[in-house]
């Protein structure tokens, strides 16, 4: 098979031919339709996520068919179209996952990272950790949900009940959570870089009452907001458009350092806390609930070929929406 692996830090992907070897265990063998391409993947490529599997193919919002399966599979069956995430696999051991917060295993897996993911013709995955795709979604319309719209919605459960929402870094998440909020009855506040007016553009499409600069205050205070963008100055900014008692969830996996705040953005109650990876259950409540609101994914393709290309697009801001790979024997379909 023909895929994208990670040649070292700082280094653009590098194309290679790999063997396409029969699922064992309870592994199923998947032809991979689209896999999105998540700010996450950005963080293993720069180093900034130290230990990834050596020549890992990266990638962890994959959707594809299933062609083969391990003898322990179950739950699915040959040309099902299933979802694999970024969680690929958790101990069931530890404290953690006996007390239902496996997105804090002490011994996980991650696809793209510590496994093999998506920018490749196939790829193997945990059955138990491989989710079925709602009709409604092309392939490349469903590959964002399998990370933007998992961390997004797991991030908005925290702050489901907020009657004004802001919503920081306005990407591939972003335009999901808008969609659930608007949904929800909430009233969605975006905030971009400045001068992004296509992603302000986007934001107010989906029905954000509001949308301007990260260093602008909105027009009134927020009950909550999401932080999606890794930049940790915008911690300050944030909390100084909160409500007292308003919460601020940190829905990325890295971040660049926080700067000193004056305690006054703190105090009255202000939370501040981070979301870190998903569960299972978070999966399947948000694949049901997708179809519902019905959430519309706004997605840009390109060839696997283009992976490095596509990369530096999302790398300078430049991409409204999610950018997503297919690879070339599925393109058109």
């Amino acid at each position: 098979m023909h895929a994208m692996e990670f040649a070292g830090a700082h280094q653009p992907l590098h194309p290679t031919e790999r063997p396409v070897r029969k699922p064992t265990g309870r592994n199923l063998l998947i032809r991979v339709g689209a896999c999105g391409i998540c700010r996450t993947d950005l963080h293993v490529i720069d180093g900034e996520l130290e230990h990834p599997k050596a020549r890992v193919i990266p990638g962890h919002e994959v959707v594809g068919r299933v062609v083969a399966m391990g003898p322990e599979a179950r739950g699915f069956k040959i040309g099902e179209r299933v979802g694999v995430p970024w969680l690929g696999f958790t101990c069931g051991r530890c404290h953690f996952c006996r007390s239902g917060r496996e997105n804090l295993c002490d011994k996980p897996k991650f696809t793209g990272y510590t496994l093999d993911g998506g920018y490749a013709e196939y790829i193997t995955a945990d059955s138990h950790y491989s989710f079925p795709i709602p009709k409604i979604y092309s392939d490349a319309e469903a590959a964002p949900l399998m990370c933007a719209g998992l961390i997004g919605y797991r991030c908005w459960k925290l702050v489901r009940t907020a009657k004004r929402l802001g919503i920081y870094g306005f990407g591939a998440a972003a335009h999901i959570v808008a969609q659930i909020a608007k949904h929800h009855g909430q009233q969605v506040y975006a905030f971009t870089r400045s001068g992004d007016t296509a992603a302000q553009k986007l934001a107010r499409s989906l029905g954000a009452v509001w949308a301007g600069s990260s260093e602008e205050m909105p027009p009134k205070l927020l009950d909550a907001a999401i932080i999606f963008a890794s930049v940790g100055p915008l911690v300050p900014l944030a909390l100084k458009a909160l409500e007292k008692g308003g919460t601020l969830v940190l829905g990325g996996i890295h971040m660049s350092e926080i700067p000193a705040f004056s305690y006054d953005l703190l105090w009255e109650e202000r939370i501040v806390r981070s979301v870190a990876n998903l569960t299972r259950q978070d999966a399947i409540e948000f694949l049901r609930l997708a179809p519902r609101v019905p959430i519309r994914p706004h997605v840009t393709t390109y060839p696997l070929d283009e992976a490095n290309e596509a990369i530096a697009v999302l790398r300078k801001g430049n991409l409204v929406g999610a950018a997503v790979l297919v690879p070339a024997a599925c393109e058109g379909a």
